[in-house]
């Protein structure tokens, strides 16, 4: 008999389930690509099969077609999905889920030792209060799957039903040293461990191929397989690191009122990887979620985990300064690093950020005084309100630059979708669904994201500019849920777990699912080689370190595009 901790007599994950070619398909015929180069990175389902072998072009002669062919690169930022939760078993994927081994998923306790069962899911499947949906009450605060192998599984309902995508279920942990120690060098196998959902994380969601419209923009345009978020943790770093490659610094933190906000870690070394769990931290992950102190920043005042905008709107207003948050140990200081918006700006190359809800929720708060709840506006996912060069003390650079995305699917209220239909976007666009409508598990459901995010793309292809357009769609980050892929080793920094991205273009290697090895920062790669920009420090950091490990450097997308040799 095989030991108990040796994983060897766990079961499989979830068999693979046939595609349903009947199913919609909401935006075929779409792209018309030209003759090109051929990507070896980059795996298709067959449709290349007999075509001749096409020259690839030289760096030189792509460099080329991006500046000429490109005018517009726009970036769709969704919220907290692992690859695994969404896009598990996509056709044509390195490695799927369905064929993973019991050694490939098998979670271990904090004591090293691999855990017989999953843990429960502490406080539940579903704590926003009852919902329900299609005839089938999600009570709050209750486990629907029980006494669950050691495996990844499918979510299921109370009645065994495939759990719906319309279901806001609860959050799980995602953060900075959490995220870290659940990677565990690669093994990915601490996700159980040092999670607050216990057995949760290890969901994920069989009907996508069926019922999430991205799995139809996938099959029609890119999926990238190897794509990680950049930064360890959650969404407001890689909010940060999707405009900078750059971790935030709060200065002399140790002597600041931030200082309770100092992570106490496992050894005197500040750049430890290792949160210490508090005394009264249980040992089992069958016992309960592991307990620890604050860490918003690092021992050398990088401010990791999420702390709030220095300016309005932010979490608690300065009544007597409006437009700035008032002196909080959780509110960072104005950064002043460069971002990709300052390199563009220095080629007077035109880009804005589009905020979903921004508008509404100034205006809601001058009318009331009160934050509103609904679109559930998030304050730490507007990452370049953290900067003095975009804060109130330049009016003019404020306005132009940190756009409000209106509310809705509508161009008439929504206004990011209202200057892509007019044909008015800058050369590069950031959009940032409001709250509601971005995907995060614990206040939105996927079903609703996946249906706008989806809506604004044909929007987009719909526009004047869309013949010069790349689209990135991508999350900022795994929103704690596990994925088995081992993210490629960066710097202190990143990358952290396997996300999804699609690349949709009229450039697009129509049908196909590219290996390249991406993270956020690859967005910025595209954006900088595109437009012939100076490239940011964060970015030359993260190379040096993976070239002096002798790694190759991370993609810059440009694997996902086909342009006529």
């Amino acid at each position: 008999m095989a030991d108990e901790n040796d994983g060897n007599d766990l079961p499989s994950p979830d068999a693979d389930q046939p595609v349903d070619t009947s199913r919609r398909r909401f935006l075929g015929g779409v792209a018309v690509l030209g003759v090109g180069a051929t990507l070896s990175a980059c795996g298709t389902k067959g449709d290349d099969a007999g075509k001749p072998v096409e020259r690839p072009l030289t760096p030189t002669e792509l460099d080329k077609a991006l500046h000429e062919n490109v005018k517009n690169v726009v970036v769709i930022y969704g919220e907290n999905r692992s690859f695994n939760n969404l896009f598990a078993d996509f056709p044509g994927v390195e490695k799927p889920l369905s064929a993973l081994k019991p050694q490939d998923y098998a979670q271990k306790d904090r004591d090293g030792n691999v855990l017989a069962t999953l843990p429960p899911v502490w406080g539940g499947l579903n704590q926003v209060g009852p919902q329900t949906l299609d005839g089938v009450i999600y009570p709050a605060g209750t486990q629907f799957q029980e006494h669950l192998p050691n495996a990844p599984y499918a979510l299921k309902g109370p009645q065994g039903e495939d759990l719906p995508l319309s279901l806001v279920t609860r959050d799980l942990w995602h953060v900075f040293y959490q995220n870290q120690m659940q990677i565990n060098g690669g093994k990915n196998d601490g996700f159980v461990a040092w999670a607050d959902s216990g057995g949760l994380t290890m969901g994920h969601y069989t009907q996508t191929r069926y019922s999430l419209r991205l799995w139809d923009v996938a099959q029609e345009f890119v999926l990238c397989d190897n794509f990680f978020q950049g930064a360890f943790g959650g969404s407001y770093l890689n909010h940060q690191y999707l405009i900078s490659a750059q971790v935030p610094f709060y200065p002399d933190a140790a002597n600041s009122i931030a200082k309770p906000n100092i992570a106490t870690l496992q050894s005197d070394d500040p750049t430890d990887n290792r949160l210490k769990p508090l005394d009264a931290s249980p040992a089992s992950a069958m016992t309960g979620p592991p307990q620890f102190g604050p860490s918003l920043l690092t021992p050398d005042g990088y401010a990791v985990n999420t702390m709030a905008p220095p300016y309005w709107p932010t979490w608690i207003r300065d009544p007597e300064r409006p437009d700035y948050a008032k002196p909080l140990p959780s509110v960072l200081v104005p950064q002043t690093h460069e971002h990709i918006g300052d390199k563009l700006s220095k080629k007077n190359i035109d880009w804005a950020w589009y905020g979903g809800a921004w508008q509404a929720t100034i205006d809601e708060y001058k009318d009331s005084g009160n934050i509103p709840k609904i679109p559930n506006f998030q304050y730490h996912h507007q990452p370049f309100n953290y900067f003095k060069r975009q804060g109130p003390e330049n009016p003019a650079e404020r306005a132009k630059r940190l756009r409000d995305g209106g509310l809705g699917d509508e161009s008439s209220t929504n206004k990011f979708l209202a200057d892509a239909e007019a044909g008015k976007l800058p050369a590069v666009s950031f959009y940032k669904p409001q709250g509601n409508l971005n995907m995060h598990a614990g206040y939105a459901d996927i079903a609703s994201g996946d249906r706008h995010i989806v809506r604004a793309l044909k929007v987009l292809q719909q526009s004047p500019q869309w013949k010069n357009m790349v689209v990135v769609i991508t999350v900022d980050e795994n929103g704690g849920w596990w994925d088995h892929v081992a993210p490629p080793k960066g710097d202190r920094w990143g990358p952290g777990t396997r996300i999804p991205a699609l690349v949709i273009s009229p450039f697009s290697r129509k049908g196909t699912v590219d290996h390249t090895v991406y993270d956020t920062a690859s967005i910025l790669r595209l954006i900088t080689r595109t437009f012939q920009l100076e490239t940011l420090d964060g970015i030359k950091l993260r190379d040096d370190a993976m070239i002096a490990r002798g790694q190759k450097p991370m993609g810059d997308l440009t694997n996902a595009l086909h342009f006529p040799a």
